[in-house]
This record gives C-alpha cells, structure tokens and sequence, in this order.
C-alpha cells in the first residue's frame, strides 16, 4: 500500500514568493547551496522545505545510479534481451526532478513520493 503524500503548508503566501526562486533551483541542487549560504533563506520555511526535498532527491539519485548501473552491468553480460527495461529504469530519477519543481513552481509543500518523508531527517 502506497503512502498517500499531503500538501500541508508551513508557510505564509510572502514566504513561499520570496523562497520560490531558491526552492525550485532547489532541485537543481544550486538552490541547496543557496539556502545556506543566504541567512534570509534559512529564516524562509518554504526555501527550507525544498532545499531538504532536493537534498533528499540528490542523495536518492546518487544511490539509485549505482543500483542501476550494477543492474545495467549484470544485464548487458547475462540477461541483454532485458536491456530495454534497464533504460527506462533511468527515467525514474528525471519524474521525481519534475514534480519537486512542479510543486516548487506551484508554491506547494508537498513531499516527493516514495522519498520524501525522509527530508524530515534533517535538522538544519
């Protein structure tokens, strides 16, 4: 049974205005460094909710092209008539990246399926 993911917002309409910019490059993980560098954007819950999605989503990645690039590796030797599938399997990444700046662009709070709840590991 999948977690049903809510937009729950912590966040005041100015915050989200101000924060947008850095919580969309949060994904692009510029916007991560960005959030620590500006002290107005550690006060802006907001930037801050998306700096930890995109942190999470950075790490997730890193993990997820290791995993399947050991699979990619054990296909083309030994099982290469499935190697089409391992492609597709690159595409997952690139649909969480959309919706984190979808929901970002769209001045929603709300988690990344899947992964997202672990943002709420991180205490900065």
């Amino acid at each position: 049974m999948v977690k049903k993911t809510k937009s729950v917002s912590h966040s005041s309409s100015k915050e989200v205005e101000e924060g947008k910019a850095c919580a969309i490059l949060s994904y692009f993980l510029i916007g991560v460094i960005w959030y620590f560098v500006d002290e107005k954007m550690k006060k802006n819950n907001f930037a801050k909710f998306h700096a930890k999605q995109g942190l999470v989503l950075f790490i997730a990645w890193f993990v997820y092209a290791i995993v399947v690039g050991i699979l990619s590796m054990i296909v083309a030797f030994i099982l290469w008539f499935l190697a089409p599938v391992i492609w597709l399997l690159w595409l997952v990444p690139w649909i969480f990246f959309i919706i984190g700046i979808i929901n970002a662009a769209q001045g929603r709070e709300k988690e990344m399926p899947l992964i997202g709840h672990f943002a709420k590991h991180f205490t900065f």
